[in-house]
């Protein structure tokens, strides 16, 4: 899953970004409000983590901008603002959640991945697909309870298949939610990682279909 930080505050933006990463995320970072405008024009994101105190353009009005151009993606406001009619505007512009600083970095984590849940339409910390279950919180795959050794890449394909279960999945948007703006990853990475997930799924009947030309797809299991 791949997410955007707007944050000013240098400390705080570089020790989200690593404990973000560290959680299985792909970020991207800015530290004013022009850039983080301009990239979310031009790039969808998973989610967006947006500060409200932010220089060259307010957080309010790249939340307006955003929801101007339609755009659907989550945003979760993280700000020192704290007065009602502060979160009154920013959930009215169409923020998706509101958090005020100081936080504890798990309840930002749990945030993140229920807004990110509730996005595609899963109501719970797991996904299913009969006998195979990831746990979004742990980062880690299951077959009939017992956990199966996946590498971080191989856990962020299984998760955006997952998401998106009988629908097709092309490489394209595998390879984008896998990397951030200083990584690059392949049509022939993203082919290695489903060829070793076939393999270590094999045994649990789960099927990951190529359809030819335009990408993958997990087939519903019962």
């Amino acid at each position: 899953m791949r997410l955007y930080l707007a944050e000013d505050d240098t400390v705080l933006r570089e020790g989200l970004t690593r404990s973000l990463r560290q959680a299985g995320y792909h970020v991207d970072s800015t530290d004013n409000g022009q850039d983080a405008d301009l990239a979310l024009s031009m790039q969808e994101y998973d989610l967006v983590i947006l500060d409200l105190n932010l220089p060259r353009m307010d957080g309010l009005q790249i939340l307006k901008r955003l929801r101007g151009r339609q755009s659907r993606m989550p945003v979760l406001i993280l700000t020192a603002r704290d007065l009602l009619e502060d979160r009154v505007a920013g959930l009215d512009l169409g923020a998706d959640d509101y958090m005020t600083k100081p936080f504890d970095l798990p309840e930002l984590e749990a945030r993140v991945r229920a807004l990110i849940r509730r996005h595609n339409g899963s109501k719970n910390e797991f996904l299913q697909s009969g006998i195979l279950r990831l746990d979004l919180a742990g980062r880690r795959a299951y077959v009939r309870d017992e956990p199966i050794e996946l590498s971080a890449r191989e856990i962020g394909v299984m998760e955006v298949l997952m998401l998106r279960q009988g629908r097709v999945v092309s490489k394209e948007l595998l390879a984008e939610k896998l990397c951030g703006w200083s990584e690059e990853v392949g049509n022939n990475a993203i082919e290695v990682y489903v060829h070793r997930l076939r393999k270590k799924l094999e045994d649990a009947g789960i099927q990951i279909r190529t359809i030819r030309g335009l990408g993958y797809m997990l087939e519903k299991s019962p």
